[in-house]
């Protein structure tokens, strides 16, 4: 089948190769009742290529192929039954979609994924605030937590070999020395 441009049920115009895989049945019927019985099912499963597709949105058409597929088969097989043609197989081998169609849905799903990313980052900062608050709890409630805090800060500090460290130092501590 030539590849036809098919409009779809929510009006995309799309591209569509198929082929028909058909052998005559009844050579005899198929040369009487018909003039030229393969140029005959051609056209035929060009115009039920593009009913069939006509029909359907183009979601169905992406994820229904098989049974788009069987749909053609059968419809053709009935149609070509008369003219000693028995219609084996129907494929849809490529649905090609229009360039700017395309980019449009590439925008969509990286917009998708940008929104799906910020929301991780939102639930991960929602994370770290509570467990910042968690720790601010508990530093509260032991005095000597703080301490410990500036003197780990302190050896972390110094494991990355500055020469210049500036250290804090509480004034009440220094009012009681």
């Amino acid at each position: 089948v030539p590849p036809q441009e098919v409009l779809t049920k929510d009006s995309v115009t799309v591209r569509v190769d198929a082929v028909v895989y058909y052998r005559v049945n009844g050579p005899n019927i198929s040369v009487t009742n018909v003039k030229d019985p393969h140029a005959s099912t051609k056209l035929l499963a060009q115009s039920t290529l593009r009913n069939v597709l006509g029909v359907k949105s183009l979601a169905q058409i992406l994820s229904d192929r098989d049974s788009i597929s069987q749909a053609m088969r059968e419809s053709l097989d009935v149609a070509t039954n008369p003219w000693g043609i028995l219609v084996e197989r129907v494929e849809m081998k490529d649905v090609r979609l229009p360039p700017q169609l395309v980019r449009a849905m590439a925008a969509e799903a990286e917009a998708d994924r940008d929104a799906r990313a910020k929301v991780i980052s939102a639930e991960g900062e929602q994370n770290a605030a509570k467990a910042y608050a968690e720790a601010a709890d508990t530093m509260a409630e032991e005095p000597g937590a703080l301490q410990l805090r500036y003197l780990q800060t302190l050896h972390s500090i110094s494991a990355e070999k500055s020469s210049t460290i500036y250290f804090p130092l509480p004034l009440d501590g220094i009012g009681s020395v």
